[in-house]
């Protein structure tokens, strides 16, 4: 029997891939189980070895690098340095997965829509806490007494205490 090279051992050792690479296998196999079991006819459980799942997970973890290096691409010709929504666009159409760009448009729009009701939320907010900043005014130099008239703060030195002896 051969025995395995020093390379071979480390590469068997090793992983292959970084771990801060790795997509996160509960959130890849909750994907995959989802889409199973809408493409069941019986809508059952669908059982996927471990290897399946990391097979899932490499090849999409594959496919967002091509589509991270295509849209840089587009973004450089663009001459920029952001890569916007518009290049990832056109990435999945010069790789011919164009049937991705309107349900991606779709999300995309949906994504815009619930944060837009966010950020004015929260351009809301922040402009009530300014209101009420200018309103109160600040107390003891500068500093706010945050007490309520019950409270009563008792400090306790070391010193001051009586002796046991």
């Amino acid at each position: 029997m051969a025995e395995k090279t020093a390379v071979e051992k480390a590469a068997v050792d090793k992983k292959v891939i970084p771990e801060a690479e790795e997509l996160p296998k509960a959130i890849v196999r909750r994907v995959v189980k989802e889409k199973l079991s809408q493409l069941s006819k019986d809508g059952a459980d669908i059982s996927v070895f471990k290897e399946a799942l990391m097979a899932f997970s490499e090849s999409a973890r594959i496919f967002i690098h091509y589509l991270s290096a295509m849209a840089n691409d587009i973004c450089k010709e663009s001459k920029r340095q952001t890569i916007n929504a518009e290049d990832v666009f056109k990435a999945l159409e010069e790789m011919e997965f164009p049937e991705f760009v309107g349900p991606l448009k779709a999300s995309l729009e949906e994504f815009r829509r619930k944060n837009a009701g966010k950020r004015s939320a929260s351009k809301a907010k922040e402009a009530n806490k300014k209101k009420k900043i200018k309103e109160s005014p600040v107390e003891n130099g500068g500093e706010e007494d945050i007490q309520d008239e019950g409270d009563t703060n008792i400090n306790v030195d070391e010193t001051d205490a009586p002796d046991d002896n």
